[in-house]
């Protein structure tokens, strides 16, 4: 059997994270990988970077900027392999990483999707791990048809290239493109969750997610009612003609606070720790409830864990949102 898996990274001014990232993969202990590189319009070093790397598993694509979803998009069609194993170019995969992924490839070689937990890097300084959906794909197909959508770290998951082309690839230049994804995939295959943490997420004030994280926000509703809309055989709207309405909706300082942890996570990354103290007590005073809840995911994996809010509060919008 040939190569199963493509580590794909898409490349925006990625330095100085990106050579500890390619290092990770370089240094994995199975080498039955490629690598793809797509330079989205970098304009820093990264390119250079990714050049003067001699190592035949490498391949570099340049392009203009274009954005992250065409991006990743154009990394499901040049990928030749069956599985599209994600990372960002400023995260890190734990040394057997590879070598799970392709043991659960073996196990399960009809799944839409394998992902897996993902502790916040730095391990040694940054607090806790990614919150995480769990469970079997039942228990994720249950999630989505609930009307909630799946919790999970988008640098962790493979992706059945041939699948995922299928469904129509990455849809929304929201920055939430991966969670409209997660939905559709778990309604027509399987996704299997590995319950280990096999990557290193790093959250740094110049990332893709940082910098649109309240955009993200209103995205994420907007992906749940486009999942609503779904199950609810309800023509869904465009984002631009609804975005006050998901406004309205959205839990009273539940972004904020999820803002101050991210600045707490990212203080104590860069051993910032009288900053750190301070975004996690505004954290406290914005939402106590989100900062329990967040602690209670963290401190009980079996708690279900999911994202959105109840679906029933669409439904006090229904004229508005769908007409």
């Amino acid at each position: 059997m040939g190569t199963l898996i493509t580590v794909g990274i898409p490349v925006y001014n990625a330095m100085p994270y990106l050579p500890e990232s390619v290092e990770s993969l370089l240094s994995q202990s199975s080498s039955a990988f490629e690598i793809l590189a797509i330079v989205d319009g970098a304009t820093d070093g990264s390119l250079d970077y990714l050049q003067s790397i001699r190592d035949p598993r490498l391949r570099v694509l340049t392009q203009p900027n274009l954005g992250i979803t065409r991006t990743l998009n154009r990394m499901l069609s040049e990928c030749r392999t069956p599985w599209l194993m994600r990372q960002d170019a400023d995260d890190i995969s734990h040394p057997q990483r590879v070598a799970k992924t392709i043991e659960a490839i073996h196990l399960h070689p009809q799944a839409g999707m394998f992902y897996s937990l993902a502790n916040y890097h730095p391990r040694h300084r940054a607090v806790g791990s990614f919150r995480c959906s769990r469970g079997s794909p039942e228990d994720l197909r249950a999630i989505v048809r609930s009307g909630y959508l799946l919790a999970i770290c988008h640098p962790t998951a493979t992706l059945n290239v041939q699948k995922t082309t299928m469904l129509g690839g990455y849809r929304l230049g929201l920055h939430n493109e991966d969670a409209d994804l997660w939905w559709r995939l778990a309604l027509e295959h399987d996704i299997h969750c590995i319950p280990e943490e096999l990557v290193g997420f790093r959250q740094n004030p110049a990332s893709v997610s940082t910098l649109n994280l309240a955009g993200q926000f209103v995205a994420g509703l907007y992906v749940q009612y486009l999942l609503l809309s779904h199950l609810w055989k309800r023509t869904p709207r465009a984002l631009g003609e609804i975005r006050g309405h998901l406004e309205h909706l959205s839990p009273a300082g539940h972004f904020l606070a999820k803002q101050w942890l991210r600045d707490f996570n990212m203080h104590m990354a860069e051993g910032r720790h009288a900053l750190a103290a301070a975004a996690f007590l505004a954290a406290i005073g914005t939402s106590p409830r989100y900062v329990w809840d967040r602690t209670k995911d963290e401190l009980f994996s079996s708690r279900p864990i999911a994202n959105g809010i109840q679906p029933q509060r669409f439904l006090e919008l229904d004229k508005a949102i769908w007409g």
